[in-house]
């Protein structure tokens, strides 16, 4: 089954998912770690996890994304943990910022175009001097995926598939991997997610 993800699509996966508080990715504390807080971008941001933490951290964090249910669960736990963070609604296909941050970065996030193409556009982005995080659900040709199952195939993507895209002459590969780790605590049936993991800094 191939997905849209338009914003309905967005839009009803939001919904039926809002009401839990969820962690940050563990990526992004590993990758962030050695960075100084600037500005970032969260680049389909969902529910807001990931642009909390950091703004908990000393980062000025902008979040965007397609999904009004997103942003509005996303400003509601940006106000119970007493963090400033700008949401903007926006589709990110076709969303032209005048600002550039030091930091930009994705999470599973499945645009309406293909995914290398969303990630060299979010790269356009990135300050000079700064850095793009993206971690994608990872491909491997053993997958596959049926209608009830995620990631699709049209929304997975190996480490090597996004370091291609980068020029060695502007662009400084930091991190590119592939990982495993199981999600899943009391009561929920553990899943192991398999995933790319590339960090990127402009030289």
């Amino acid at each position: 089954m191939t997905h849209t993800f338009d914003k309905d699509y967005w839009q009803h996966h939001w919904d039926d998912r809002t009401s839990n508080t969820v962690a940050a990715n563990p990526y992004l504390v590993e990758e962030t770690a050695g960075l100084t807080p600037g500005t970032v971008l969260d680049a389909g941001c969902g529910a807001g996890a990931e642009a909390i933490w950091l703004a908990e951290r000393g980062w000025r964090v902008t979040g965007a994304d397609i999904s009004t249910a997103a942003l509005t669960a996303a400003a509601k736990q940006a106000e119970s943990a007493r963090v400033d963070v700008t949401w903007i609604e926006a589709d990110l296909t076709s969303w032209n910022p005048t600002e550039r941050w030091d930091l930009v970065m994705t999470h599973y996030a499945h645009p309406s175009i293909p995914q290398l193409d969303f990630y060299r556009r979010i790269a356009q982005w990135v300050a000079p001097g700064g850095s793009l995080l993206i971690v994608g659900h990872l491909h491997d040709g053993a997958q596959h995926h049926s209608i009830n199952q995620e990631p699709p195939s049209e929304a997975t993507v190996t480490a090597k598939d996004i370091t291609a895209l980068f020029d060695a002459t502007a662009w400084r590969i930091d991190t590119a991997a592939e990982r495993s780790r199981t999600v899943g605590g009391t009561g929920v049936h553990p899943k192991t997610l398999r995933d790319a993991v590339v960090r990127v800094a402009q030289r």
